[in-house]
């Protein structure tokens, strides 16, 4: 009887028989979603622990961080939508704003927490939609292709498939085994994906640090399972108040425009799959879930990785059956259940895990497609977003000057209805962010 009373307070709860569902669609619908994200379990650690972070509190963090935001989501906003830290997110942490600016990666969690607390206010105060509508569709789709070429060439260089030349850039790296192995994977992930297999970028992951073990280029780890790593060595290192500088805040808001404008393409992708009573409740989710994925990078902050966000490989979820918010919560559950496979996290090799950087830029690249480039007037800054993104190894720089392309372009064309007050202040705090 408790059980019968159990199932109907959460068939209640999150609207399962309402939306067509199940209880076991929704756990299904989890795992196969907990599946599809897991490989952050080991690219996150990966990318992060380059910048000096502790490897094995970052396996901890990542899967305690992905866990609380794919609660919030599924409570907050009752959709089979998922939360963990973003690859392209943790990409600018590590190269642009560690390595390239040569700050201590306790103030760049500073900056991600400043970004998800400025992301909050917008959200709470109603400028955050301004904002989604003064950015042209053709920058926003431009700044997703320009990620997933900058996220393709750190895959690249992390693979050791290419490697700086002082006249042309970079050229092509000597062929060793683990650069061997590490083509071998992306190859392997291709065909996965294309095979449709869930779970393809983890499959590969697994195979090829298996064949590395083998191969001796890979050390066998000594145990399988084992107590969840401290978080101590991340846990509150951030540096709030020493980032409220001048200097930071171009980082700052590019984290912020990132997150919201990555996030929102995913939900409104993700939430065409998702049944809801009406149209007022569709937004009143969406306005939920953009609350809960800016409190998660808060939150994410705060235990020491970079900008939780929402994941579009929650569709893989929702295509087997999730409906509602419980599948999200079966989600963070499997991932809590991960926490005790740190070592074989922390055996995994940089060389199988950087062929997803590739994948998830190719998936980002693909956007192309949505671009208009008829004219050189939507050409010029949707091209100069794109391209100094890799060039210059930083997003931060892409956006600044794609905004400010498209201001002096509209300006030249006398087409001045297109360029809004927002848009006029974001172009300003791009220049700032140049100039600095």
């Amino acid at each position: 009887m408790e059980k019968n009373n159990f199932v109907k307070f959460l068939d209640d709860k999150f609207l399962i028989s309402e939306r067509g569902g199940s209880i076991k669609g929704e756990f299904f619908g989890g795992l196969t979603t907990f599946l599809t994200i897991s490989y952050i379990i080991f690219v996150n650690p990966a990318v992060l622990s380059l910048t000096g972070m502790d490897k094995g509190a970052l396996v901890t963090v990542t899967c305690v961080a992905t866990a609380i935001g794919s609660f919030l989501g599924g409570i907050l906003g009752n959709v089979p939508i998922s939360l963990a830290p973003g690859v392209g997110l943790n990409a600018f942490f590590t190269f642009t704003l560690v390595k390239g600016n040569g700050i201590p990666w306790q103030d760049a969690l500073g900056v991600v927490f400043f970004s998800g607390v400025f992301y909050l206010i917008l959200a709470i105060c109603g400028v955050r939609e301004k904002i989604i509508n003064s950015i042209p569709q053709q920058l926003s789709t431009a700044a997703t292709v320009g990620i997933g070429l900058f996220l393709s060439l750190i895959g690249l260089k992390s693979m050791g498939v290419i490697e700086a030349n002082p006249e042309t850039l970079v050229k092509i790296a000597p062929i060793t085994l683990p650069v061997a192995l590490s083509f071998a994977g992306l190859f392997l992930m291709y065909i996965l994906d294309m095979k449709k297999v869930r779970g393809g970028v983890l499959i590969s992951i697994i195979v090829i640090s298996i064949i590395g073990m083998f191969l001796g280029e890979v050390d066998v780890p000594e145990k399988l399972l084992s107590s969840p790593p401290s978080m101590t060595p991340l846990l509150f290192k951030l540096n709030i108040f020493g980032v409220l500088k001048v200097s930071l805040l171009g980082s700052i808001f590019s984290f912020m425009f990132i997150d919201l404008f990555d996030s929102l393409s995913v939900l409104m992708f993700t939430y065409k799959e998702v049944q809801f009573r009406n149209e007022e409740e569709r937004k009143k989710g969406l306005g939920r879930m953009l609350l809960a994925d800016c409190s998660s990078t808060i939150i994410g902050a705060l235990l020491g990785t970079s900008t939780v966000t929402t994941y579009g490989e929650s569709i893989a979820g929702i295509k087997v059956g999730a409906k509602t918010g419980l599948a999200s919560i079966f989600t963070g559950l499997f991932f809590l259940l991960a926490l005790f496979i740190a070592p074989i996290v922390e055996a995994i090799p940089v060389f199988a895990v950087s062929p997803a950087l590739v994948i998830v830029g190719i998936f980002m690249f693909r956007n192309i497609s949505q671009l208009d480039l008829s004219t050189m007037k939507e050409s010029i800054p949707a091209f100069m977003t794109i391209i100094f993104m890799p060039m210059t190894h930083s997003i931060a720089i892409g956006l600044s000057i794609g905004f400010i392309s498209y201001i002096i372009i509209n300006v030249a064309c006398a087409d001045f209805k297109k360029i809004s007050l927002t848009m006029w202040v974001i172009g300003a705090l791009s220049v700032v962010n140049l100039l600095i």
